[in-house]
């Protein structure tokens, strides 16, 4: 097998609206730091959706629960997933896919991508039994209705406190 050095997949990008960061991002975060030289956290600006915390603050706690992976770091963007992914110059996107809930989407979403660019490849790495049902929706319910303690199993610890001020601001609102 003959691999060509400039095509190699040195650094990939995982994309999503993480909002907020869950310990299943976290745990495909994780897992794709291992497999790749570097690996930049995409998170995606939708002006059309509203979101719990701003594109600055999502960046700011991803920042927060990296810290410990050297070669991870985060950038906001606007526009197609595909589009960022070759503007950074990777070949490679990863996608977290939970069983079965993802896989017809994530699958639609990847033949539109090889068609937009047939030279970006994306990897699925399937989410572990334990965080296979963990959603950012979830996560707001729970926030809204329960309290930081019954986060722990979800989201990373560091993220709780702010996500509960914000979810406490929200319904003052």
């Amino acid at each position: 097998m003959i691999v060509r050095s400039d095509l190699s997949p040195s650094k990939a990008v995982y994309t999503g609206s993480f909002d907020p960061v869950t310990l299943g991002h976290l745990h495909i975060i994780e897992r794709s730091a291992k497999l790749y030289a570097s690996l930049v956290i995409g998170v995606g600006v939708n002006s059309a959706k509203e979101s719990l915390f701003s594109t600055e603050e999502r960046i700011a706690l991803l920042q927060r629960v990296t810290n410990h992976l050297p070669h991870v770091h985060v950038e906001a963007f606007d526009g197609l997933a595909v589009d960022f992914v070759r503007a950074i110059g990777a070949k490679v996107m990863v996608r977290g896919v939970r069983p079965l809930t993802d896989i017809a989407t994530e699958f639609t979403m990847m033949m539109a991508n090889r068609q937009l660019d047939a030279e970006i490849e994306t990897v699925f790495l399937m989410a572990d039994e334990v965080y296979a049902h963990v959603s950012s929706t979830l996560i707001k319910q729970i926030a809204t209705q329960g309290n930081g303690r019954s986060l722990e199993r979800f989201v990373p610890s560091e993220i709780i406190p702010s996500l509960m001020e914000k979810v406490r601001s929200k319904r003052a609102t």
